[in-house]
């Protein structure tokens, strides 16, 4: 059965800090005597008392705090606070503010454990280190770890709304309480700042990309500077999104032009009264000219004409203008895929240094499966950010179990010019930024597994190389049990589980088959929306002949805005690999794939393995019944009796759109759709959550 300090509704995350004699070396709970840490600092402080609680746990005894130096101490400063740091001489040039070193060591005769730092933000990132090595079950007496972050910027963008609603949001309302501050600060915010800081986060954006100007009011700042108060002590700046078109709709200006001299005194005037309220306000995120919201494209100025005059009036105060590359006209043209590209690349060295370009991981949209985008690896005189969706707009919401760090390391570790020793879409990266999946559910992210996504959002944007696997393991043992054959389990269900996903949605390179609006189920036959790029038969093109979206010289030539040798690789059938085919090719239904089979053939078996690895997930699962706590066993059980009803949903409803298109018989060994297209077609989903509409 499990210990009971497992047990719990999921609100403490993976800082669960359980009792150490199931899984730690019972030699390492008599040497840790006492904390030392001397400073004023609140951040200090907040990681000293971190270290004290979580040992206190772990070893099921307080660690008091003392200024002197015993055998066992663990020993928590800079060399400009500590003498005993200082002398050690440690290596800690190079790791700037945020780097810490984390050594078991001697001093004077006495075995201590050393946290050390250049700033107050890398004591707090070791501390949480150190209880992480704990927490792991790893020997801390030959410790020497010295890591610093890979990304300087590393934030969760959240899409919500001052109403507390939250678009794209599957765990209930906002965690910012708009209408009780700034009076009155919900615990809940620092047990938030809390677990972002233990995974090395160090931003958030509080509000939509789909930005509301009534933010940047003085009422609304106070608030916003109350929420930013509350982060500080753990290390994160507070950003807001900004409505370009702000000096209009709160300024009483005529115009947002980024030409005119009032617009510019205005935004500059607004940035100055933000920093006398809020000292250390990390910057704007903008979205702009995409989806209807305004932008400099109105006025007939560039995205680097809007950017850099919000970013000239940050600068004088170190601020930070984050600006989002999803952009597409109204007319898509040959190809959507290809808008964001065409528009940025020409204006490649025309951003200020403090603007950062913001890109998806894909061309598209968040889809289950995308191959990177091309304006990595294509901008070398731009700041460039990763954007990546923690929140699974397309993956089935809260609902179906999909574990994104091997979706994030694909786009990562993806090489931006063909070859094994290539550069990569990381050596590019100056910030990553996740849309949050956080809400005020007693979970925080609606699901317990979908937790393992903020964790690992934030370990893969602190070390990029991080294996998504070892990543999983971290979060296994620290959420549900140090049991090996536990956590083997978890972790191999959370390895497959994106797969699944893929291959019961969007199999073979297939994107944007989702049902209207909400997202949530499929619609590849849906073809009368207004936009033509929002339909899924824009995307699929499938007809009699064959399927899939001709991005080679021959159709819309998206491959030639990758670098050579990348393009070449896409355009040719023997060597794009097969999980991104139809999105750069046009099959005919009965070619041969690599593994013999047809291409009907294959994507019938995509479908088929996706809906069994749910079902092997729900029996693996079900086996552990008796070795976590019921609570949460119970709920996670669960959503995988749903994932695995709406898995067979996408395979039936999309086998029979696929049949009823190409005319093709199914195999005796396929199972058929139990319904007819039309009454999948018929489905219709209301209240769906997160739906702006």
């Amino acid at each position: 059965m499990a210990s009971p300090a497992l047990a719990g509704d999921g609100y403490r995350l993976w800082l669960r800090y359980p009792p150490a004699a199931a899984h730690w070396r019972s030699t390492e709970a008599p040497r840790l005597r006492v904390i030392v840490a001397r400073s004023r600092s609140p951040t200090v402080n907040a990681a000293s008392d971190e270290l004290g609680q979580g040992f206190a746990a772990l070893l099921g005894r307080t660690l008091p705090r003392s200024h002197e130096i015993i055998d066992g101490t663990v020993l928590l400063g800079t060399p400009q606070t500590s003498k005993v740091i200082a002398a050690l001489r440690l290596p800690l040039g190079g790791l700037g503010d945020e780097g810490f070193i984390l050594r078991s060591t001697s001093y004077s005769d006495k075995r201590i454990i050393v946290v050390a730092a250049n700033g107050e933000r890398g004591l707090l990132y070791g501390s949480f280190a150190l209880l992480r090595e704990a927490q792991q079950g790893r020997s801390l007496a030959g410790l020497d770890l010295r890591q610093k972050p890979a990304s300087p910027l590393r934030m969760l963008n959240h899409w919500d709304n001052l109403d507390g609603f939250v678009e794209r949001g599957y765990a209930g309302r906002s965690l910012w309480r708009w209408a009780e501050l700034p009076g009155q600060i919900d615990p809940r915010l620092i047990d938030y700042a809390r677990a972002n800081a233990s995974v090395g986060i160090n931003a958030t954006v509080l509000t939509n990309v789909n930005a509301d100007a009534t933010v940047l009011t003085p009422d609304y700042l106070r608030k916003v500077a109350a929420i930013a108060g509350a982060l500080r002590p753990w290390g994160m700046r507070t950003f807001l999104t900004a409505r370009f078109s702000a000096p209009i709709d709160i300024g009483g200006l005529p115009t947002a032009d980024p030409t005119d001299p009032r617009v510019r005194r205005w935004w500059k005037a607004k940035a100055g009264e933000i920093y006398r309220i809020i000292p250390d306000f990390g910057g704007f995120l903008v979205k702009a000219n995409s989806e209807g919201q305004p932008g400099p494209g109105d006025y007939g100025r560039s995205h680097a004409e809007g950017a850099n005059m919000l970013a000239d009036a940050l600068a004088p105060h170190g601020g930070t203008l984050l600006w989002r590359a999803f952009v597409y006209q109204a007319d898509p043209g040959s190809d959507r895929a290809r808008q964001a590209f065409d528009e940025f690349k020409p204006l490649d060295g025309r951003f200020r240094r403090n603007v950062i370009l913001q890109a998806k991981n894909g061309p598209i949209d968040f889809q289950p499966r995308e191959p990177f985008h091309p304006l990595f690896g294509q901008m070398p005189a731009t700041r460039l950010a990763l954007e990546v969706q923690a929140t699974k707009e397309y993956l089935g919401f809260s609902t179906h179990l999909a574990y994104l760090g091997p979706m994030w390391a694909e786009t990562l570790h993806a090489r931006t010019e063909h070859g094994d020793r290539g550069p990569n879409v990381a050596d590019s990266l100056t910030a990553m930024a996740a849309v949050a999946n956080t809400g005020d559910d007693r979970n925080w992210t609606g699901s317990d597994f979908d937790q393992a996504n903020w964790y690992a959002f934030g370990r893969l944007a602190w070390d990029h190389a991080l294996s998504p696997r070892a990543v999983a393991e971290e979060w296994t043992r620290q959420t549900w049990s140090h049991d090996p054959a536990v956590v083997s389990q978890i972790v191999g269900m959370m390895m497959r589980s994106r797969e699944a996903v893929v291959d019961y949605m969007t199999p073979l390179g297939l994107h944007h088959l989702m049902a209207s609006g909400h997202h949530h189920g499929p619609g590849p036959w849906v073809d009368d929306l207004p936009r033509a790029d929002w339909n899924p038969t824009y995307f699929h093109r499938a007809d009699e002949r064959g399927i899939g979206f001709d991005r080679t010289a021959s159709g819309s030539n998206a491959i030639s805005q990758y670098r050579t040798g990348v393009a070449r690789c896409f355009a040719r059938r023997d060597c794009v690999p097969d999980e991104h085919l139809l999105w750069f090719h046009r099959v005919g239904w009965d070619e041969r794939m690599q593994s013999g089979r047809t291409l009907w053939e294959e994507l019938l078996s995509r479908y088929e393995r996706g809906v069994q690895s749910v079902g092997d997930m729900r029996g693996e699962w079900a086996a552990l019944d008796k070795k976590l706590d019921p609570e949460r066993h119970q709920a996670v059980s669960a959503k995988l009796a749903q994932q695995e009803k709406e898995a067979r949903w996408w395979r039936d409803a999309s086998i029979a759109y696929w049949q009823f298109v190409s005319r093709r018989p199914l195999p005796p060994e396929v199972t058929p759709p139990p319904h007819d297209l039309a009454t999948y077609r018929a489905i219709r989903l209301r209240n769906v959550p997160g739906d702006p509409e």
